[in-house]
């Protein structure tokens, strides 16, 4: 089985060549890849000792951080070394300075692995959430480095859990401890004869509790919003904008709203302004107008969503009604109510939220008015949903805490 996979990795790396010709990201994906080869090819690191952390992309990036920030603080000598699989997460923080190296992740091949393995001394490897790469993960057991899988979350369908999955169990061997996000996951390990587990949560919600102690004030959002109610609407897509659109214009009720789309090319941002028949304004149009006059804000820049959540009294979460949900533990941690579409399947905490009511779901245009005109209306209500939203962060934080503790007993 090994032999197969080595062979279709081989015939997969020459494949995205030809993909790279017709699709700007697959043209980052191999290009960034032979930039960390060269790198391995002409560096030498064998003075230094190395931690290193690997992520799929930015949403895993966010739950490494937490463990990275603390192993930077508890060993000041060692240096990091931090890769990417994904070119979305990659090229938005290759020079973000988290680490000493930031990378693409080699292809897993077995001469990738010794290459990476004989340039960096490693003591110490973190994989995040599902990245499972058999030939790296054989490469560091052969070597004796200890390596951790973390924020782990398992489910029935999944290779490992099938019969004919044993070639990718016994990838897991390489793990020396798994730290997984629920029993579940402990349990199905459990069954295939995994018991190194230990159920610490997920490390995201220490990293967005750490949003609370920031500055998070915005002088153009105090002006904006001035005294008014706040809907912040976070990474919409068309789906989600046009039930937006509908209820802003169709409103008699005294409420501001901020849409930060997800894509800000600048006809999507035309349209959508277009779309509105309301006084609205870009971030980009902000200079010295008097923000207090406009009941929408497009925000056409990236980077400023968290601290703007801040300013919600409402938040609605874009995604579920196309690609896939986007981040609720950001507008959660700040305690106000979460609106989102119909399709929040496969995101954990959003299952969770919506359970306990936190995170309410709509369907259409008539579910969403109805729901919003109740938190517009209603404080006590509108507060007591955010409550709930607050009470879920605090109850799921520590992951990072336990994870390090097991640390200090391996460097």
């Amino acid at each position: 089985m090994r032999t197969l996979y080595n062979f279709l990795l081989k015939l997969t790396w020459w494949g995205l060549h030809v993909v790279a010709l017709f699709s700007s990201k697959i043209d980052l994906f191999v290009k960034g890849r032979k930039e960390t080869k060269q790198l391995l090819n002409k560096s030498n690191f064998q003075n230094d000792k190395f931690i290193w952390m690997h992520v799929a992309s930015l949403g895993e990036f966010e739950q490494g951080l937490p463990i990275l920030e603390k192993l930077k603080v508890a060993y000041p000598k060692r240096k990091f070394i931090l890769t990417f699989f994904s070119p979305s997460g990659y090229e938005v923080k290759k020079n973000s300075g988290v680490a000493n190296h930031i990378l693409y992740l080699p292809m897993d091949t077995k001469s990738n692995v010794q290459q990476f393995l004989d340039a960096f001394p490693i003591d110490l490897a973190i994989f995040v959430k599902y990245e499972i790469w058999p030939n790296f993960l054989l490469g560091l057991k052969e070597s004796g480095i200890p390596t951790f899988l973390v924020s782990a979350i398992f489910s029935q369908g999944q290779v490992y859990f099938k019969p004919w999955g044993g070639f990718m169990r016994k990838s897991l061997k390489a793990f020396d401890h798994f730290f997984v996000q629920d029993i579940g996951s402990k349990t199905l390990l459990q069954e295939i004869g995994f018991t190194n587990t230990t159920v610490s949560g997920d490390t995201r919600f220490d990293r967005v509790a750490k949003i609370l102690d920031q500055h998070n004030a915005m002088d153009f959002m105090d002006g904006f919003k001035s005294e008014q109610l706040c809907c912040v609407a976070g990474s919409t897509w068309p789906e989600d904008e046009e039930i937006l659109v509908n209820y802003i214009n169709a409103t008699t009720h005294n409420i501001k709203f901020v849409l930060a789309p997800h894509t800000i090319k600048p006809s999507k941002i035309d349209k959508l302004k277009a779309s509105l028949e309301v006084p609205a304004i870009c971030y980009s149009e902000i200079n010295d107008n008097e923000l207090s006059s406009y009941q929408v804000l497009i925000v056409d820049t990236i980077g400023l969503l968290t601290k703007i959540y801040s300013y919600a009294n409402i938040a609605y979460v874009g995604g579920a009604f196309a690609t896939g949900l986007h981040n609720t533990l950001e507008p959660a941690v700040f305690g106000v109510p979460i609106i989102i579409g119909p399709d929040y399947s496969g995101f954990k905490e959003a299952e969770d939220l919506v359970a306990l009511k936190g995170i309410q779901t709509v369907q259409n245009k008539t579910e969403f008015k109805i729901l919003m005109d109740k938190f517009v209306t209603d404080s006590k209500y509108r507060e007591s949903i955010g409550e709930i939203n607050t009470s879920y962060i605090q109850n799921n934080l520590g992951a990072t805490d336990s994870f390090m503790k097991t640390i200090k007993k391996v460097l």
